[in-house]
């Protein structure tokens, strides 16, 4: 670790860093369907290739500081989305799945927005969304050359501060942090502008908006109108503001103009949007660590689900509760079944396999390049192998008792009154505040539920972990009756209930949270957790930062004149490609488009997740499908690029040459899960939902048309 830590603040090493940086000023021939671009390196790396392939627009018009641009009406939806501002009246869209759950959040079993679906019909209808935020990107400013200049780590850090407290000053109500990229090879800060009174204008519901559940999730063909909208509200000063009804429609500076002109084969397409992360620069025995680490999350979320559901099907109010937690949890494990069979049909591992040996031997051939690059394959498979062990019981804790929700809700109330009197609140507020979250964990809560799934848990862990990590619950845990156990707990705790635990902790205040027996099986949780952190090696982490820094800074300069991008870090990016179909195995060919025709094809009314709306199918008899159908008549839904995204791109804006939105990016295929390890260009597709069928649900199915009356819709 020494020698990483030594070399970076070298005069070699600084010279090395503006070598980078010419590096990125290199224009590059590169492939169009793979990369996630920073926008202020456009006009550098991108521009001739996105005008070679059809792009009308020049980068200042899709990022700018000094004027109004494209990246001024995209933004992060919440804490893991994107959406797009769609009119000059605050009015934005996003997925459906992006929306979610603030849908169950504002449903209930007498209004069950999720299942039934919304519409605003006029402004005094929309909803106001607690918790839920909307952020603009401002600017990116490089800060590269000030902090690899740093002589010392404290240096280091009071330039960090001293650039993010620079940065707010000069943009006033927003806020800047500093973000890495390349492996900590470069550094922007990045200055943000959220707002926080965001109200739910509509939706359809979960039969069109989630159609075809968790089935189709990641599959092509695709028939899902996976779209929600939203309007945001500021100030009269149109600057953030807290909720108040007196409130105003944000004015943003860009708002997109929507085209109805369809889509066609070898169209240029541009998605922009937060990628949340991509491991493009990993080494093969990183890879081999994350698959080995998702097979314990694969069998855990496996178990989990299966409970879950079967309870969900049961009752709908169950449903309704669980919709998020199920959706949430199942998507990534989805992936990550689909990711480990692309690893091996693709041969993942081979292929970086050999390309580290091709970078070792370039390196070795050059004393300098030995010095900076040598040993940091070898480096990171040592500190992989150092926290091997750990790492896997860390995982395993995790995704099994860990996710047990009574663990939440044993501290919910404790939680919630802490952060209160943190806050400087009175304790009469902060009990408030304590039963408060309290009540909202309760919220989505069935104890039967928990209770089963707490039993599969602790019965799976007990059979994977080693009995020196075993939780102590005051019995030996080897020999325990958990179902016994289980009963128990469940039957003598006051968190099965929210009014059970209300009234005791009215009674005998915080003492009925500590001595609880679910704050003691928590408890014991927590300890088993810190002690298993407590094994990872810091040492480790660090080797693996710091030879990972040194890694990427050598394939940097191994690829000059190839496209180097960094991984995603849910930072603004931009794809460009172009509506292209695909062919995923021998005599399968998938055309780059679907219908409402695929809709009823795959209805199944005894299966929840292809219902069809009888208004819908009405619609559909009648061909009623106004100015939103194809030249043909009929009526598009989805349709594939080969743009390269990843998760956080979901909710993202899908433009033209002249860009102009053309559809919502909502999803990947099947046949490339490891895509964010590894770009496959035959086979990496982006599925999106065409912004013909968006308005058509909106319009025709929905009644609210006078929402496009606010829009910008070109033909």
């Amino acid at each position: 670790m020494a020698d990483f830590i030594s070399y970076k603040h070298s005069n070699t090493m600084r010279k090395f860093f503006v070598s980078i940086t010419a590096a990125l000023m290199i224009g590059f021939s590169a492939m169009a369907d793979e990369g996630m671009w920073m926008l202020p390196l456009l006009q550098r790396l991108n521009a001739d290739a996105m005008k070679d392939l059809g792009c009308r627009l020049t980068t200042d018009q899709i990022y700018s500081v000094n004027h109004s641009s494209l990246k001024d009406a995209v933004v992060i939806f919440g804490g893991g989305c994107t959406g797009e501002m769609i009119s000059g009246k605050g009015l934005l869209v996003t997925n459906h799945h992006c929306g979610y759950s603030s849908i169950q959040r504002l449903s209930s079993d007498d209004h069950n927005y999720l299942e039934d679906g919304f519409w605003a019909m006029d402004s005094s209808e929309e909803i106001p969304v607690p918790g839920l935020s909307v952020t603009f990107l401002v600017n990116m400013s490089d800060v590269t050359e000030a902090i690899e200049g740093a002589q010392s780590d404290e240096e280091r850090k009071a330039i960090e501060e001293a650039l993010v407290k620079d940065a707010e000053e000069r943009n006033p109500d927003c806020e800047a942090e500093l973000t890495s990229f390349y492996n900590n090879n470069v550094h922007y800060v990045i200055v943000y502008k959220t707002f926080k009174d965001i109200r739910f204008v509509g939706a359809p519901p979960a039969s069109i908006g989630k159609f075809g559940g968790e089935t189709d999730n990641w599959m092509w063909p695709r028939h899902t109108g996976d779209f929600s909208m939203f309007r945001v509200y500021a100030g009269k000063d149109n600057e953030p503001a807290e909720y108040s009804e007196d409130n105003v429609p944000y004015v943003p500076k860009q708002s997109l103009k929507i085209s109805l002109k369809g889509i066609n084969e070898g169209d240029y397409t541009m998605i922009m949007g937060y990628p949340g992360r991509t491991q493009r620069y990993q080494t093969e025995a990183q890879l081999n660590h994350m698959l080995a680490l998702n097979d314990i999350a694969i069998e855990a979320r496996t178990l989990r689900q299966d409970i879950m559901w079967k309870w969900m099907e049961k009752d709908p109010s169950i449903r309704l509760k669980y919709a998020n937690k199920y959706a949430s949890s199942a998507n990534g494990w989805k992936k990550w079944i689909g990711e480990k069979k692309a690893f091996k049909d693709l041969n993942i591992i081979g292929k970086e396999h050999d390309k580290e040996a091709r970078f070792q031997k370039w390196v070795d051939r050059n004393k300098k390049r030995s010095e900076l690059y040598g040993t940091a394959i070898a480096d990171i498979a040592d500190a992989v192998k150092a926290n091997e062990q750990a790492d896997f019981d860390v995982k395993l804790l995790s995704e099994t008792i860990f996710r047990t929700e009574l663990v939440n809700l044993s501290s919910a109330y404790l939680g919630g009154r802490n952060r209160s009197l943190k806050s400087g609140a009175d304790s009469l507020t902060a009990e408030a505040a304590g039963f408060e979250a309290l009540k909202a964990v309760f919220e989505d809560y069935y104890a039967p539920l928990d209770k089963e799934v707490t039993a599969a848990m602790l019965k799976l862990y007990r059979e994977k972990a080693r009995p020196e990590n075993y939780p102590d619950f005051g019995e030996d845990f080897a020999a325990l009756d958990i179902d016994k156990y289980v009963d128990g707990l469940f039957g003598t705790t006051i968190f099965t209930s929210y009014d059970k635990a209300k009234e005791a902790i009215e009674k005998d205040g915080k003492k009925a949270t500590l001595n609880d027996p679910a704050n003691k099986f928590a408890t014991a949780l927590v300890n088993v957790f810190a002690k298993l952190r407590g094994e990872q090696s810091q040492d480790a982490k660090s080797k693996i930062k710091a030879a990972s820094k040194a890694y990427t800074a050598g394939l940097m300069e191994w690829q000059k004149g190839k496209p180097m991008y960094p991984d995603a870090n849910f930072t603004m990016r931009l794809t460009y490609g172009t509506v292209k179909p695909y062919s995923p195995k021998d005599a399968v060919n998938y055309r780059y488009y679907t219908t409402i025709y695929g809709v009823m094809e795959k209805e199944d009314p005894d299966n929840y997740e292809f219902i069809v709306p009888e208004k819908l199918k009405q619609l559909y008899v009648d061909r009623d499908y106004g100015r939103y159908a194809m030249a043909d008549g009929n009526l598009p839904c989805c349709f594939i690029t080969n743009n390269d995204i990843t998760g956080g791109n979901s909710g993202s804006p899908v433009l033209n040459a002249d860009g102009e939105l053309i559809g919502l990016a909502f999803d990947g295929n099947w046949e490339s899960m490891s895509s964010d390890v590894m770009f496959e260009p035959d086979l990496q597709r982006c599925i999106c939902v065409d912004i013909r069928y968006v308005l058509f649900l909106v319009d025709k199915f929905g009644g609210a048309g006078y929402l496009t009356k606010e829009m910008n819709i070109v033909k």
